[in-house]
């Protein structure tokens, strides 16, 4: 295959030595509950965690990134947060997690905790000094509190919608027996939303981080930090029913995006300026371009954002190289890197996504009766082939916990055991994220596939997780496991994070083809074998046939 250099796209300035390491890192994600549990309840815990970081260090990533574990009633998963400052005793304690931290930094793992700014749970002491103080207090200017519309205030303040469905507003019963105001509440209406034009909040939210820092956390992932603002007077807005529900696909939504974030990250700079280590903020900012996204990742804001363009994107190389050289551009423009992801607890699994053939807009999930359900074999197949794709271009990437499994998303939850709001805000109508969030298998014999000891599991583990257990593909030099052992080993030799791509081009549209420093990087996204260039091979995401790359297959060359 004829490959010509076409232009270059400058990554960010690798780090030097002990700084800036958020820039290059692989930081793989943990959800909690989901991956080890070792006190036997059904529920992963910190405990569990800790056990299994050696597994982690043999991957070969960087740093951790924890889900939610503070102290929460758990009606979505953590995320409905009533103690900043304290673990859930479903996870362990703080003490825990200080030794868990303690194990990660003794092998050379950072550890980045969620921090979910947006709103509170119901059951957090200050919504129930709201509930209590009653209108026009101090206690409800914390949150989004407002009087209601029509005869008797009976409706909603306005038209807005929660994200996991039907409306974003709910009205109180004040003290005295009456039905009183509305409060906001984008998500659950246990989740009320925090009023950030209230000083009180911002100051709060400085001492939770403080709180976190002090213990020696390296940095945070912020949840809908592209939240929190909402515009002036609270306007109707009725939202494309194609986008996604947390709006990465919409412009103008008056929640979502507006200026005033950018003030507060400029605070949370300032306070992770006050600690030695270089600490790091990374963004779940739900945006339509990565132009839009690099604004929280100016100089003075946060460190990282999510490429969620980069994860929406289809198994195709036209598509795929517009998205990366959009976003080096965007990224590169700010002096910030761009922080590539394929998965997380809030999509669908990629070895299932990229292989879906209807529409599934983000956050719908996909169940028994879903249009276009993948065929598992192209699912892994592209999975393989789109995470080298990821791990060979310069910045950071995060990857989510089971995808170095290859791990497809769980669809056949039968719905008693589903536990994603979503699901039962909208009657069954999505499905919700359940499918990705299922245990992990760590033993291919052991009881919930060693998950624990018991055999207990918060959702349902399926039959075919036995053949994708971590102990069977560690001895597989042709498992998926092996391959991301292979490819981060790889990328970290060659200081691929810290890199500079340049675009080869080829007879061939279906192929994607770059050069970052030393490495040649060629994937066939179409479905004909097409000539392998000459070089040596020192990684391949799938069987390579003689002198031809496979459909659906990724490989990093040297001498090309």
């Amino acid at each position: 295959m004829l490959m010509t250099e076409t232009g270059i796209d400058a990554a960010p300035l690798a780090a030097a030595p002990g700084g800036q390491w958020w820039r290059t890192a692989v930081i793989y994600q943990i959800y909690p509950r989901s991956f080890a549990d070792a006190s036997g309840d059904g529920i992963g815990d910190l405990p569990g965690i800790a056990a299994h970081l050696d597994d982690l260090a043999d991957l070969g990533v960087d740093a951790i990134w924890l889900s939610p574990f503070q102290r929460s009633p758990q009606k979505d998963a953590g995320y409905d947060v009533s103690d900043y400052c304290d673990v859930d005793p479903i996870f362990g304690t703080l003490a825990d997690f200080d030794h868990m931290l303690a194990e990660a930094h003794g092998r050379g793992i950072r550890v980045i905790v969620d921090l979910v700014p947006n709103h509170s749970s119901d059951q957090h002491e200050w919504f129930q000094s709201a509930l209590a103080a009653g209108p026009g207090s101090a206690e409800r200017a914390r949150y989004i509190f407002r009087e209601g519309q029509g005869p008797g205030g009976d409706l909603p303040p306005n038209n807005w919608e929660s994200v996991f469905g039907g409306p974003a507003w709910t009205r109180v019963v004040e003290a005295d027996g009456t039905p009183g105001q509305w409060y906001l509440h984008l998500f659950d209406s246990t989740q009320p939303d925090f009023d950030w034009t209230n000083p009180e909040v911002h100051a709060e939210f400085r001492r939770i981080l403080r709180f976190w820092l002090d213990r020696g956390v390296d940095g945070f992932r912020v949840d809908v930090a592209h939240g929190l603002v909402k515009a002036e007077g609270l306007p109707d807005y009725t939202p494309d029913p194609h986008a996604g529900s947390m709006g990465g696909e919409e412009t103008g939504a008056p929640y979502w995006g507006q200026e005033g974030v950018h003030e507060i990250y400029r605070e949370w700079h300032a306070v992770l300026a006050e600690y030695d280590g270089d600490r790091a903020l990374c963004a779940e900012a739900w945006l339509p371009t990565p132009e839009q996204t690099a604004l929280w990742v100016r100089h003075d804001e946060m460190h990282q954002a999510f490429n969620f363009a980069y994860l929406e994107t289809e198994w195709d190389a036209e598509a795929l190289r517009a998205v990366v050289t959009e976003s080096l551009e965007a990224y590169g423009a700010v002096g910030a890197p761009s922080t590539w992801v394929l998965s997380n607890h809030d999509v669908v699994r990629h070895a299932s996504r990229l292989a879906l053939t209807a529409e599934n807009p983000q956050g719908h999930g996909i169940g028994p009766d879903s249009p276009g359900k993948p065929i598992p074999e192209v699912g892994l197949r592209r999975a393989r082939a789109a995470t080298a794709v990821m791990l060979a271009l310069p910045g950071s990437s995060y990857i989510f916990q089971g995808e170095e499994l290859g791990l497809p998303e769980v669809i056949d939850i039968p719905g008693h055991a589903r536990q994603d709001p979503t699901w039962f805000r909208t009657s069954g109508e999505r499905y919700g994220r359940d499918g990705c969030r299922v245990p992990l298998p760590w033993t291919a014999g052991g009881t919930a596939y060693g998950f624990n000891a018991t055999g207990a599991s918060w959702l349902p583990q399926p039959a075919e997780w036995a053949v994708m257990a971590r102990d069977v593909q560690s001895a597989d030099p042709g498992s998926t496991l092996s391959l991301y052992r292979a490819l981060l080993a790889a990328r970290r030799a060659h200081g691929l994070g810290g890199g500079t791509l340049t675009w080869l081009t080829t007879p061939h549209p279906e192929v994607l083809a770059f050069r970052n420093d030393g490495i040649t990087v060629v994937a066939n996204t179409g479905e004909q074998p097409v000539p392998l260039p000459a070089g040596v091979v020192i990684a391949a995401s799938g069987p390579l046939a003689g002198d031809e790359l496979p459909a659906d297959t990724t490989v990093w060359l040297t001498g090309a």
